[in-house]
């Protein structure tokens, strides 16, 4: 047994085995460090019985170059909303050295049959809401669907359709350690997919060794404690489900409380109920919560500090954590590197909230020009990150891995850095376009226009302009409180009309103080509200394709 990731659970079980690991917020059930070991332990033997065990001839197979990814050894793909036997399946694939492949259940039936082709599992676990998906993806041309596959029925179901094996039937009962085989720090364990912005998914391929290091670089940057408690609002498809809070805690010893789903409410409810000390959540979820009707009631005097990530965070937003007294920063992270990659500094100063802060201990960051060349302080260009948390590549894709990966992650997102080192998110580098010759970054107008009290939140896109060529429109999102009757139309409504209580000329006029007036939006068009893909990200490729050119 290796002392990498195969060996977590059954080492915080020896710590502090009767220390509560994980809690299911969904039957209410507490499970300690030993259970979770235990339960791991039986799930590894329902994994060898599938042939998801490397053998013992492939570890340390992987490859440093930035063009390929070597040998992953078998894997085990998932499609469920998050559930203890996820935390199970995990643990296990340390234990045997297969790969977890966690899947969204939010693809279409296409998506998820190239996924699962492209991951290749010898066994498919799949929670009973998402049967139908399965069935249609198998229907496929492009999967086999030879995998055999378990079910994980939903509490208080019968065993109707379709008829797979249940997933707890066919666990074994034997929950003794077991002894599996030796795995290298380099040796694949997660399969994470990328949220898909562009085409299919990609599959990033994270190592055992990368995982720790996550995990190093958030407990020493972020303080982690072994008494912290968190409510995981991401999926556990998503890199935000186990890199961003799970592995960290779990890896001190504190405790992770998940459900199928959070809404805003519950995300309150626990927080004060089971006194959580830390909490982080992407812009629209910190957003929803601070707008509940329980916001003002709720006791959020435990949490340590929350931190925002997936997206810009308005300061509308930020203000109103702060004003409750919480310590509420951005965050930065990719599923290619980290994902917790900067952190505030001790008292950290209000004017610095725009940004992400200041690299990790283990993290290195740049701001380069096309060329690959380092730019001045100040200076807008490409982030480059390097860490030993970084991917090892994409699978079976060696053309974008070599785009992507190499000496320094290549993010695709735009940056610049402050005197004081912090770290400013500009946007995405697709994003940005030109304007009579200038530069314009989405992401600052889109904040300067989320100041404006009518405003929720917006999402710039460009348009063609016979004068110059390109400008920017606003789509917009109302305040709850904004009044006026909304555009005809709804969400289709592509310009303002004098019944929405903000006009374009008003919009720039608010502007005229924050932004050049090149930077402006000479567009203007509402939604009920802003699409959002992934862990309730903003889709700002559906935008533009509503709205844009």
């Amino acid at each position: 047994m290796s002392d990498w990731v195969g060996a977590w659970s059954e080492k915080r079980a020896a710590l502090s085995p009767d220390r509560v690991g994980l809690v299911d917020a969904a039957t209410g059930t507490e499970f300690t460090y030993a259970a979770l070991e235990r339960r791991a332990n039986r799930c590894a033997r329902l994994l060898a019985d599938h042939g998801v065990v490397r053998d013992a001839g492939t570890a340390g197979a992987g490859t440093e170059r930035p063009d390929e990814v070597g040998d992953a050894g078998p894997r085990v793909a998932v499609v469920s909303r998050n559930r203890p036997e996820y935390v199970d399946l995990f643990f296990a694939t340390g234990k045997t050295g297969g790969v977890l492949a966690p899947l969204s259940h939010r693809l279409a039936p296409p998506e998820l049959a190239e996924l699962l082709a492209t991951v290749d599992p010898e066994l498919l676990v799949v929670e009973e809401p998402f049967a139908d998906l399965v069935a249609d993806a198998s229907a496929e041309d492009t999967w086999d669907a030879e995998a055999p596959i378990l079910r994980l029925p939903v509490e208080g179901d019968g065993d109707g359709e379709p008829a797979w094996e249940p997933y707890d039937a066919a666990l074994p009962d034997d929950d003794s350690a077991f002894d599996g085989p030796a795995v290298d720090p380099g040796d694949p364990h997660l399969f994470l997919h990328t949220g898909g912005s562009t085409g299919t998914p990609k599959e990033t391929v994270i190592s055992h060794e990368a995982l720790v290091w996550n995990s190093v670089n958030t407990i020493t940057a972020w303080g982690l404690r072994d008494d912290d408690l968190t409510p995981m609002v991401f999926p556990m498809f998503h890199t935000g489900g186990w890199n961003v809070l799970t592995l960290p805690i779990f890896h001190m010893g504190g405790t992770v409380v998940i459900d199928r789903e959070f809404d805003p409410g519950q995300i309150l409810a626990l927080v004060a109920e089971r006194s959580a000390s830390v909490l982080v959540a992407v812009p629209a979820v910190l957003r929803m919560m601070a707008d509940h009707d329980r916001w003002a009631d709720t006791d959020l005097s435990s949490l340590r500090f929350v931190k925002s990530g997936g997206g810009p965070c308005r300061e509308s937003v930020m203000e109103a954590w702060w004003e409750r007294g919480v310590d509420l920063s951005q965050g930065y992270g990719l599923t290619e590197c980290g994902p917790n990659n900067f952190a505030m500094p001790d008292d950290w100063p209000r004017e610095k909230a725009h940004t992400v802060g200041v690299a990790n201990l283990h993290v290195d960051a740049r701001v380069v020009d096309g060329d690959g060349q380092p730019l001045p302080t100040g200076e807008i260009g490409e982030l480059q990150l390097r860490s030993p948390h970084a991917a090892d590549g994409y699978w079976a894709a060696p053309e974008e891995s070599a785009e992507t990966f190499g000496e320094w992650v290549s993010t695709g997102d735009l940056a610049r850095v402050d005197d004081d080192g912090y770290v400013s998110i500009e946007g995405r580098k697709k994003n940005m376009f030109v304007s009579g010759g200038e530069n314009v970054y989405p992401a600052e107008v889109e904040d300067a226009i989320a100041d404006h009290p009518a405003v929720a939140d917006a999402v710039v896109v460009p348009v063609p302009d016979d004068q110059w060529g390109q400008v920017g429109k606003a789509v917009v999102e109302l305040a709850a409180d904004a009044g006026g009757e909304r555009a005809a139309g709804g969400t289709g409504a592509d310009e303002a009309a004098s019944t929405d209580p903000l006009s374009l000329d008003d919009l720039r006029d608010f502007l005229d103080d924050r932004l050049a007036r090149f930077k402006h939006p000479r567009h203007l068009a509402f939604v009920d509200e802003l699409p959002t893909s992934g862990p309730d990200k903003i889709d700002r490729d559906a935008v533009a394709a509503e709205f844009g050119e």
